[in-house]
């Protein structure tokens, strides 16, 4: 399956665009006054919100890799071309 330089170019920003929106994310989490319990432990909010931003930064880095991936290869198979 070949993904157009374009899509590719897409995914990559997406991934990019995913790391930085979820960091800020995290650090608010962090230090929102309905994270942490008065005796400092976790809240429920704190937990549901932490697991998202986890999967988000997973989901966000195999976007992005796929997208770098293919990106590269479309480079490639630009260079073959070139070469023939």
């Amino acid at each position: 399956m070949r993904i157009s330089r374009g899509t590719s170019m897409f995914l990559l920003g997406f991934g990019v665009w995913s790391w930085i929106i979820w960091i800020t994310f995290a650090k608010n989490l962090w230090d929102s006054d309905r994270a942490w319990a008065a005796d400092g432990s976790p809240t429920a909010y704190f937990i549901v919100h932490a697991v998202l931003t986890v999967v988000s930064f997973v989901l966000g880095t195999i976007i992005g890799l796929i997208g770098l991936r293919t990106l590269r290869g479309a480079k490639s198979r630009e260079a073959e071309k070139a070469d023939a």
